[in-house]
């Protein structure tokens, strides 16, 4: 995963941003003024992924087609079909997917130390022997870490997650409560290349077997530009050219796509592209969209899965959504 930082975004206007220390502290304390809860909570936790009126879990089947569309997905191999990156790997390692870990909120705190310390949020993080990393903690992979204080609804999240010599080690960290619409200082990173929390686009087991996914869909790509657009907060991007996708751009399955012979579980899922979309948030493979950790993930709705064609999504323009700069809020009307 390739890292840049502080690149400020020139594909859109931005208002003038409180400093970043006060930012950062709206945000971990939940101070900004949230919007009402979520119907659905986190398994195990009765914490929702931020508010319902946040941007990712925003109807967005009848916003207009952006107009950078066409341009964008020239550049974003849609011959391919999409591949849900978790689910069962058949004996190759652990299973595919990003795990979850639930504490308690007197789970003991550790100090976490940060290659892009000046991006990350800093203090002690409730790390311990119980946190799960991302293909286990000898993957050559991204490592991440995804821990949530279920007394306090405070969501930590770190990439490139490890531990040498007893002490933890992270690529970049954020931490976020879950009550906030508040977004991460402009140009920032997170644990992902967008700025953005990983968790709320997490596809879920519980989620899909309940037929009822109510937020968009993290996916990467392998050439973004060096651009982002709300509500992401950074770029990692190699092209210049607003012709490149930028971090944070949210594409829409077509609403003319047939569900025709596909799973209950399966159609919630394409149902859920419809309505909620995709969400560019990183660099990777194309059309790798993510899922967590967990054993029960069907292995025929995965082969399923990998049969939506990415020349079946168009990109979405979002910013008549937005209220705030600085808040991943929405309108409501």
């Amino acid at each position: 995963m390739v890292r840049r930082l502080l690149v400020l975004a020139v594909a859109a206007t931005f208002l003038a941003v409180p400093s970043a220390t006060a930012q950062v502290a709206a945000q971990v304390a939940g101070d900004e003024t949230a919007g009402p809860s979520a119907a659905k909570p986190i398994a195990g936790t009765h914490c929702s992924e931020f508010p319902a009126d946040n941007w990712w879990h925003a109807d967005v089947s009848g916003l207009p087609v952006d107009s950078h569309s066409d341009q964008w997905l020239s550049h974003m191999s849609t011959d391919v079909d999409l591949h849900p990156d978790f689910g069962p790997s058949f004996g190759d390692g652990p299973n595919y997917g990003i795990p979850i870990t639930v504490v308690g909120s007197s789970h003991p705190e550790v100090k976490v130390r940060f290659d892009y310390a000046d991006e990350s949020d800093k203090g002690r993080y409730p790390f311990g022997g119980d946190t799960r990393i991302e293909g286990g903690r000898g993957s050559s992979g991204d490592k991440h870490a995804i821990v949530v204080d279920k007394g306090h609804c405070r969501l930590y999240e770190t990439w490139n997650t490890r531990v040498r010599h007893g002490r933890w080690v992270a690529g970049s960290g954020a931490v976020w409560s879950l009550r906030s619409n508040a977004l991460r200082p402009d140009g920032w990173t997170s644990a992902d290349a967008a700025g953005l929390a990983i968790l709320p686009g997490l596809l879920r087991w519980n989620e899909v077997k309940a037929e009822d996914i109510d937020h968009a869909i993290r996916f990467t790509t392998d050439v973004t530009s060096t651009h982002h657009v709300w509500p992401a907060r950074h770029d990692a991007g190699s092209e210049s050219s607003l012709a490149y996708p930028p971090m944070g751009a949210r594409f829409r399955l077509r609403a003319s796509f047939s569900t025709d012979g596909y799973s209950a579980y399966a159609v919630s899922v394409i149902d859920a592209m419809k309505t909620y979309g995709l969400v560019l948030a990183d660099n990777g493979s194309p059309w790798f969209f993510q899922g967590e950790q967990n054993t029960h993930w069907p292995a025929d709705l995965i082969k399923e899965l990998k049969s939506i064609p990415a020349s079946a999504f168009v990109a979405v323009d979002t910013s008549s959504l937005k209220v705030s700069d600085d808040s991943g809020q929405v309108t409501t009307d």
